[in-house]
């Protein structure tokens, strides 16, 4: 699980202007692992970007990663 924390939090610092506000927390349970991803008030649409395309991306990125544990993920952006 912390693979897959480290990796949103490399792919989230890439694309935000403040990457030390870049934060990563799981909840996990025996089939699935939940990700919330909180960055920069600033940096919240370039995380989602147009029409939630970023985000979709990082989404598929993530599911894919998640293949080798055997558990589905979840990846949520904090308000």
């Amino acid at each position: 699980m912390d693979r897959l924390e480290d990796l949103l939090t490399f792919v989230a610092r890439s694309l935000v202007d403040e990457p030390d506000q870049v934060e990563v927390s799981s909840t996990e349970d025996d089939s699935r692992v939940d990700l919330e991803l909180r960055v920069a008030p600033d940096d919240v649409g370039k995380v989602i970007g147009r029409q939630g395309r970023t985000i979709r991306s990082i989404r598929t990125v993530m599911k894919a990663a998640s293949v080798k544990i055997g558990k589905r993920v979840n990846v949520e952006v904090a308000d």
